[in-house]
């Protein structure tokens, strides 16, 4: 097979590949990341580039417009190397997965907690005070008798004993490397070293033995794997102090956008293999950042605990993903058992630990598993509902006395794909947006204050909020045909324009299609049609529940009142809705702190019932009623009807 080179810009980087090699795969091999949230079925329409030089064989799109072929654009997807190349990547087809800068670190940081509240009042922080303070590695100094003839046991039995002189361990052992070593190990450190123990199960492990007292040096991660982004905290297991964290974009989004296209692209050669490095070589990046900031040795890296999606979680462990996807839908595992990091690819010290959240099912993680315990809905009297609104739109309904829970396909909109112009939320995204009545002038705000280059999801659920009250669009979410240069027929029907092409940074108009809306519009009905057959299902109604937690990636900057306007949340009072930020990194704090955690959480997972919405027959009747904004049925939204 012939071999061609390919080189991207503005990357300036170059690959060789095999002839019939896609761009798109191509790019992937280059370390260039293009858009494709459709994983490289050619339906999206978002991997576009143009070729510079060289020859190409592609499949007819509709996606490509005349003005665009004319100007040599291709769907890289669709398009495979057939000869040197040289391609143009331009900013509305690229993936931002540079390293976020202190501006970005700072804004996303800020979304680890509520908007009125400082971390040590949040309800996470609240809840971790709770449990009692046994980390999953903990550091011990003994100073051991050393043998006579009168007390002759093993010295493995005398580090038993002296451990259980201080700690109630039913069950322990330890490996052969470290028994090998033991006998040396003690007496050149006359008798005096520090035992790391770690949790797996009900056993107590001796995970390391050093010489001398190293106890004060003790520290973990709390790892939250979004299908975004990558959140990772350091700890001091000895003083639980947040020493650090840090933020990154999971590079797996090179692959696709949603874990069913990271599913399927699993299964291609080296393609979970390719998923996996694409998470610990984020993971590992992080830990190396956060412990040369600290000045922390490696080898004083004892454990890290994750929470994850189910999928994310196996992907992180190299696990075949596929049968997530396929009915009856049974994920490998949703209880791990504690293991080495080293197993997984994480760089800690060598015989340092890694558990992860329990989940409940294919589509409800230990990510939802950690809000549960950070929010602390398991503890509650009340009725409370916590929403986790991304892909998946993850519920949970319940108190003290049950939980029950269900996952709605809600697709990536509110994340920035399956939209024209949507992106995550980061610099240049529009995130607010008010429209003039008179002339419908807009005014928006984006991150960072840097010029637009694409709508995140705080600024959609403004958008459609305020084109429903200027009656630019109706209930159903049509374009009302009005004079006005912000409103136009294109190619994929009635849009309307929120940036003029000289206002942006991508040289293009940014605009708001009838797709657009369509597809925001199942998104919402998906998420709010889970919620309410799941409290229907309970023989409830929203008016009954006392609290609702709102987590995902931009619950601080949610305008909850627009948001309840298009029918994404219910119309109850403001006053019982709480952002709780990254509840499934606070609940992963919890559990690395707090072994007790760690048994509560198993508990809740094995405590919420998986709801199954596709079997309830009121579901589909629910989510249609639901494709209107807010609803077909203003009786659900008092507020809106005035």
């Amino acid at each position: 097979m012939k071999k061609f080179k390919v080189k991207f810009y503005p990357d300036n980087k170059i690959c060789e590949v095999e002839q019939g090699t896609t761009i798109l795969a191509s790019a992937i091999s280059c370390g260039v990341y293009i858009n494709s949230s459709c994983g490289g079925e050619g339906v999206c329409g978002r991997c576009k580039v143009i070729l510079l030089k060289g020859n190409v064989i592609s499949q007819p799109s509709g996606r490509i417009t005349l003005e665009e072929r004319a100007k040599n654009y291709y769907l890289a997807c669709q398009t495979t190397v057939q000869s040197d190349l040289e391609v143009q990547i331009p900013p509305e087809s690229r993936i931002d997965l540079e390293k976020l800068s202190k501006e970005e670190l700072d804004l996303r940081l800020k979304g680890l907690y509520t908007k009125s509240e400082e971390l040590s009042f949040s309800p996470s922080a609240k809840r971790e005070k709770l449990f009692q303070h046994s980390p999953l590695a903990t550091k011990i100094y003994l100073e051991l008798p050393p043998p006579t003839l009168e007390d002759k046991i093993s010295d493995l039995e005398r580090l038993y004993r002296a451990i259980r002189k201080i700690q109630s361990v039913q069950i322990m052992q330890t490996g052969l490397a470290n028994i090998r070593r033991l006998g040396g190990l003690l007496r050149s450190s006359e008798w005096k070293v520090t035992v790391t123990l770690g949790k797996r199960g009900g056993t107590t492990e001796i995970v390391l033995i050093e010489p001398g007292d190293t106890s004060q040096y003790n520290f973990g991660l709390a790892f939250d794997i979004g299908t975004t982004t990558i959140s990772g905290q350091l700890i001091n297991l000895r003083t639980k102090e947040i020493l650090g964290t840090k933020i990154e974009h999971n590079m797996q989004a090179a692959f696709g956008p949603d874990v069913i296209t990271r599913i399927i692209y699993a299964q291609e050669p080296d393609g979970l293999e390719k998923l996996h490095h694409a998470v610990i070589d984020v993971m590992n990046e992080i830990i190396q950042d956060l412990t040369q900031e600290n000045g922390i040795d490696l080898n004083n890296v004892t454990c890290v605990l994750c929470a994850g999606n189910t999928t994310m979680i196996h992907l992180l462990l190299r696990v075949d993903p596929t049968y997530i996807r396929r009915q009856p839908y049974v994920p490998t595992a949703n209880f791990v058992p504690t293991i080495r990091a080293a197993e997984a690819g994480i760089k800690i010290n060598p015989r340092g630990l890694l558990s992860c959240v329990p989940g409940v099912s294919s589509y409800l993680g230990g990510d939802l598993t950690a809000g549960v315990l950070s929010c602390g809905i398991d503890a509650e009297k009340e009725l409370c509902l916590l929403i986790d609104i991304g892909t998946n739109g993850e519920i949970v309904l319940g108190n003290k006395d049950f939980l029950i829970g269900c996952a709605a396909s809600a697709g990536p909109a509110f994340e920035g794909s399956g939209v024209a112009y949507g992106m995550r939320a980061a610099k240049g995204a529009i995130q607010k947006v008010n429209i003039e009545p008179d002339d419908y002038t807009v005014k928006f705000s984006t991150i960072l204050d840097a010029r637009p280059r694409g709508i995140c999801g705080s600024g959609y659920i403004d958008l459609i909020a305020e084109m429903l009250d200027k009656k630019i669009i109706d209930k159903s979410g049509k374009i009302q045909e009005t004079k006005n240069k912000r409103l136009r027929k294109g190619e994929f029907g009635w849009e309307f324009v929120v940036a003029f092409k000289e206002e942006t940074d991508i040289d293009r108009d940014i605009v708001i299609t009838e797709i657009d809306i369509d597809n925001l519009k199942r998104a919402k009905a998906a998420i709010y049609a889970g919620a309410s057959i799941l409290v229907e299902h309970m023989n409830f109604n929203f008016w009954d529940i006392k609290k609702i937690f709102i987590a995902g990636g931009f619950g601080n900057y949610l305008d909850i009142d627009n948001a309840i306007k298009i029918g994404l949340l219910p119309d109850i009072e403001r006053r019982k809705i709480t952002f709780v930020g990254n509840s499934s990194l606070a609940g992963a704090r919890s559990i690395l702190l707090s072994y007790e955690a760690m048994e509560k959480a198993e508990e809740i997972a094995r405590k919420i019932t998986y709801f199954e919405l596709s079997v309830d027959n009121k579901y589909m009747d629910e989510y249609m009623a639901a494709l209107f904004f807010p609803h077909t049925d203003l009786n659900r939204f008092p507020s809106m009807k005035r």
